[in-house]
This record gives structure tokens, sequence and C-alpha cells, in this order.
């Protein structure tokens, strides 16, 4: 492997990490994936065109079987192809032409894939969400953006406390939650706190996701960045639902 793309993909670890955590649904699962990922890459041609990281997109996107062998889609129809579309241009912020290259689709199909994806997005898993920020502006941003999305808001939560509390009461279908509240607390022991009581996907909002990705200790399966959009949101969501859902299955 030729030392700046063995540069590349050291720097591009943590965001193929976020992707293959959200593809998977998993943390161990995901790291794994791109581990097995890395490992075809040093005997790969790598694609012309691709930067080191959207070499490593690819090669995750190659390498990954949905398990249990026979989901071909997921809830509300969507297909592994059209999930990792969303995935890579809402999630990963990359464009539809470059996400067609990495895979290995025609950039027409792509776009055709993208916008049916996105349809039956909206018409896919709704949920009870609960709302762990500290700040309250922001809250209430993302309040109306998982309205937005179709989803129902569980309760909004500033503290560390506050939160624990409020899971305990509501019970939500999924956790949203900052990292840093301040002096509120701290998100992710809130959240260990929550999924002790019970099982429930959580996604985690940072400024800086890769300080999460490091594969080091255990970590978040779903990561998005602020600031955010509607549709981040909603694949985010979306993904984080309904593979809990077939993990229980």
């Amino acid at each position: 492997m030729a030392e700046s793309l063995r540069d590349g993909l050291i720097r591009a670890l943590p965001y193929g990490r976020r992707y293959a955590r959200a593809l998977t649904g998993s943390q161990p699962a995901g790291d794994l994936l791109v581990a097995e990922s890395l490992r075809g890459l040093t005997t790969q041609r790598p694609t012309e065109g691709l930067t080191p990281l959207q070499q490593l997109y690819q090669a995750i996107s190659r390498q990954y079987t949905p398990r249990p062998v026979g989901h071909a889609s997921y809830p509300s129809g969507i297909s592994l192809r059209q999930r990792q579309l969303l995935l890579l241009t809402t999630l990963e912020e990359i464009s539809v032409e470059i996400a067609a290259k990495i895979l290995d689709l025609p950039p027409a199909q792509a776009q055709d894939e993208l916008e049916l994806a996105q349809t039956l997005l909206h018409e896919g898993v709704q949920t009870s969400v609960l709302i762990i920020e500290d700040e309250p502006i922001i809250a209430m941003d993302i309040e109306q953006l998982v309205l937005q999305c179709g989803h129902k808001v569980a309760g909004v939560a500033h503290t560390q406390a506050d939160a624990v509390e409020l899971a305990r009461e509501t019970r939500p279908g999924l956790v949203l939650a900052d990292i840093n509240l301040g002096a509120g607390g701290d998100g992710m022991a809130a959240v260990a706190s929550i999924t002790a009581l019970f099982d429930v996907p959580v996604i985690y909002v940072t400024a800086y996701p890769e300080r999460l990705l490091t594969g080091e200790t255990l970590e978040p399966c779903f990561v998005i960045t602020k600031p955010f959009d509607p549709m981040t949101l909603a694949v985010a969501t979306y993904q984080a639902v309904s593979s809990a859902g077939l993990a229980r299955a």
C-alpha cells in the first residue's frame, strides 16, 4: 500500500467507522467491517478518482453483507443499496456523483434510487424521541426537526438527571443526546444510565464526531455532526430504529 494512501486511510478511520457502524447498527460489527475492508484495500486496485476516505467507503460498501441473511430490505421497502446511498449522501455528506462511483452505479441510477429512498423514508418507521440537550434554543430546533421527521417528542431534558428521570417515565423509542451538557452533566453518562434501565437505540449529536470514533472503547453506533438538516436526522433515526428492530427479531 502506498505511503500516501496509508496516511490517508489512517485519517479516514473515524469516518469509516461512523459509516460502518450506522450501516450495521452495531459498534463491534461496524468496527470489524472496517478492519476487513482495510485488509481488502491492500489487495484491490483503487478506483481512479476517489480519495482514500472514499476508497474506504467503497470497500466497506462492497464488503458488507446484512445479517441475518435474507433481510434484503428494511421496513418501508428501502433496499441495502438505497440505505447506503442515504448514509453516504447525508451522514457522510458525499455528492450523489461520488456516491454513485463508490457504489459502482451509473449516476442517473444513483439519483433515481436516492429519490425513491427519500420518498420511502417518510413512510417508514416512526417513534418517540427523548432529546437530551442543555442549550434551550438548540433543543427547540432539534425538537422541531424531530417533529418534521414524523416522530413524537417524548420529552426534552437539559441535564443528566432530568434525562434519566424522563426516560424512566416515558420509555422512548429513541434517544437523541448531546455529548456535553455543560453544568448539567454528561450526555454519555446519562445514556449509560438509561440503557441500563431498558434497551433503546441512541444517536449522539456532536460537533466533533471523530473524538467518539477511535475504536478503542465502547462507543456510539450512531453519531451525527452539528449542525445537521432534517434529512440527516431522518436517515439517522430511520437507521437507528430499524436496525434495533431487526436486532431484536
